[in-house]
């Protein structure tokens, strides 16, 4: 690309894209929600679920999303809601999954159910996870699993 004099005297530098580099990223909510998403699926792996699909969201406005999508050892078909809040000021991470957050997650589920020819057996779980997943080495979160959290009736 041809730049003229006054447009290269503008281009950066190296030292400053080297010192632009160093800047530690901002930590924001889709950051946080990605790591505790990240955190609640290697737990539930330990537990002994499969990974399917993850962020499934079903096309268009007004739709809903599924965090994860899991395959319990007896086959059932897991849609896992994470959330993740660092203190337990207003209710802490359970109290903010409303009913609408819970029709909108079975609004989800039942569009990728549409796939099946045979509907397999699901719930629904929700996975809270307590703390802060960045800071100190110590910190280590508290992951709590809630299995058949809430029905799709």
């Amino acid at each position: 690309m041809w730049f003229s004099r006054k447009q290269a005297d503008q281009l950066p530098t190296r030292d400053a894209a080297a010192s632009a580099a160093a800047v530690p990223k901002q930590v924001t909510t889709k950051s946080r929600g990605d790591a505790a998403e990240a955190a609640a699926r290697a737990w539930l792996a330990r537990a002994g679920l499969r990974w399917i699909e993850s962020n499934y969201r079903t096309p268009g406005r007004g739709g809903g999303e599924v965090d994860l999508i899991m395959r319990a050892p007896d086959g059932t078909l897991v849609f896992v809601e994470v959330r993740q809040r660092t203190n337990a000021s207003h209710g802490g991470a359970g109290a903010s999954i409303s009913g609408a957050k819970q029709r909108r997650i079975i609004f989800a589920a039942r569009h990728y159910l549409m796939r099946f020819a045979s509907q397999p057996p699901c719930r629904f779980d929700v996975v809270l996870v307590h703390g802060a997943l960045s800071g100190p080495e110590n910190a280590v979160p508290e992951i709590e699993w809630l299995p058949a959290a809430f029905d799709a009736s």
